[in-house]
């Protein structure tokens, strides 16, 4: 299997070798059945160290525009990503979200792995962000625990924009698994998924030490990405 021969033989024992990760709470994931690995997000390279610390194959949800770009390059691309394990997912909403989520509850019922962001996207700050419900709906219909993972560092190894990596050590450090059901009497109403959320990323928040922001990563790029304030929002208005 191309996973396993990449992991073990042609990339991993590289990347050992060169970021020195180290890990903590390996324990807590389950050697076993099926369970959602929901970490912070601060990087491309994420996907990369999860699966390198955990000794089950961890199948992710990455978005759809890795398998849609066109050309050599495009086909290269897809193939890679679902050769290891990747299912793209549509942020877009509506039905094309719904699909992806399908996706993700067909894997944890087959008794994988799945692993998620719940910020949805990359942090651009540095921040903990806001998670997104779905994290917690996969988890009801599943009837599967949630593990709280925080990825350390490797936003200084590949920060956004950077194409190739800087070689610093990083960590993954695996928290205590999250029975969500405990939110809900049997309906899973957006409050009981708030809840559900907010109890996953306050654990995310812990592990990792960093500060958490009660807003959405996309919200926030507006401002991260201009040095003027937007009209309206100067002082005194």
């Amino acid at each position: 299997m191309f996973y396993w021969f990449l992991k073990r033989v042609l990339v991993g024992p590289a990347l050992r070798v060169l970021f020195r990760p180290w890990t903590r709470g390996l324990e807590n994931v389950p050697t076993e059945g099926g369970a959602i690995i929901a970490a912070n997000h601060l990087s491309f390279i994420d996907s990369i160290f999860v699966p390198l610390a955990v000794p089950r194959p961890v199948v992710y949800l990455a978005k759809h525009e890795y398998f849609t770009k066109p050309g050599p390059v495009g086909r290269a691309q897809r193939m890679f990503f679902q050769m290891t394990n990747q299912l793209p997912m549509d942020r877009s909403g509506g039905s094309a979200s719904e699909g992806a989520l399908r996706a993700g509850l067909d894997v944890l019922r087959g008794g994988n792995l799945l692993g998620i962001y719940p910020e949805g996207t990359r942090s651009l700050d540095g921040r903990l962000h806001r998670g997104r419900t779905g994290v917690a709906r996969l988890a009801l219909a599943a009837g599967v625990p949630v593990i709280p993972t925080a990825l350390i560092g490797t936003d200084a190894v590949q920060p956004k924009g950077r194409t190739i990596p800087r070689v610093r050590r990083v960590g993954v450090v695996f928290g205590e698994p999250i029975d969500v059901s405990h939110h809900t009497d049997g309906e899973a109403d957006r409050h009981a998924l708030r809840s559900a959320t907010d109890e996953i990323m306050y654990e995310i928040m812990r592990l990792s030490g960093q500060e958490y922001v009660d807003t959405y990563t996309v919200s926030q790029r507006p401002r991260l990405l201009t040095e003027t304030e937007p009209a309206g929002e100067q002082s005194g208005a």
